[in-house]
């Protein structure tokens, strides 16, 4: 079955409240090995319903949740920054009490999920046998990257998602984190998610990615690992990846020829199969 990139995530609601009060919106389909995804930036977990409805029709069960101040997920007392939203990865796993899961992270969630996975070896080792870091970074993300370098500060600012609002903008804007096999769907669909979010509660993650850099901590992944981006990819480019790649002991490597940013939906098949070579089939 083909899903329209510009259809909602499809599946069971559960709300999962943390200690500090947050309500992190999850929605989960299927039955078998399970796989969580951990959506980007300034998005939702809509982004995974394609590669989620491919899973589940495979025989996987999926669990998807919307990150801290992102989508239907609330922000609780502790506010937002890479070490709450770590601890968020440990409660959705524990609420889904996964065993042997494929952890699967995109950009910003990458990012946030490389914290989780170097500081809670036990929770580590307890739920997951593998994990995916699909065009993300471990932090640093402004080195070298004039686009990151302007564009967050229009974020911060306030002034990027009053532009945004306009397709004038928008779509341009939309195009430039896509690659050769972008569709007006896909430039429609970031744009539905990218305008709902309230980017001003999101700045101190922003700020995170730009002032904090755990590739020296990437040696104590020892769970299996595979890195996948697109060619194409001006957000993340091709030395964050082969620093990722170059810390992490044993990780695999795949570049996605012509593929951008939203890999999530340009390259959904190769995504698959990549999650159906870590884990078991379902």
């Amino acid at each position: 079955m083909t899903v329209d990139v510009r259809e909602p995530l499809q599946g069971e609601v559960r709300v999962v409240t943390t200690a500090d009060g947050t309500s992190i919106h999850t929605v989960s389909a299927g039955e078998g090995p399970v796989v969580v995804l951990a959506h980007g930036f300034a998005i939702s977990s809509d982004e995974w319903n394609v590669i989620a409805s491919d899973l589940v029709e495979r025989g996987y069960r999926v669990v998807a949740f919307d990150q801290r101040g992102h989508g239907r997920t609330t922000i609780g007392s502790d506010g937002v920054g890479s070490k709450q939203m770590a601890g968020d990865y440990t409660a959705v796993l524990e609420a889904y009490d996964v065993t042997d899961g494929v952890l699967v992270m995109h950009s910003m969630g990458g990012f946030v999920g490389i914290r989780f996975l170097v500081e809670n070896p036990d929770v580590v080792a307890q739920r997951l046998r593998g994990a995916m870091l699909v065009a993300t970074f471990a932090g640093d993300v402004n080195r070298d990257n004039a686009q990151n370098k302007m564009q967050i500060p229009l974020i911060r600012s306030g002034i990027l998602p009053k532009l945004v609002a306009s397709d004038l903008v928008g779509k341009p804007f939309a195009r430039t984190l896509m690659g050769d096999s972008r569709t007006d769907a896909m430039v429609e669909s970031f744009l539905t998610m990218f305008r709902a979010q309230k980017l001003g509660a999101l700045v101190p993650i922003l700020e995170a990615m730009v002032q904090e850099n755990r590739y020296p901590d990437l040696a104590r992944i020892s769970l299996p690992c595979t890195i996948l981006v697109g060619s194409k990819d001006k957000t993340t480019p091709p030395f964050h990846t082969d620093d990722l790649h170059a810390g992490i002991a044993g990780s695999r490597l795949v570049r996605v020829p012509g593929a951008g940013h939203t890999v999530n939906w340009e390259a959904a098949d190769a995504i698959v199969a990549e999650i159906e070579a870590l884990g078991p089939r379902g």
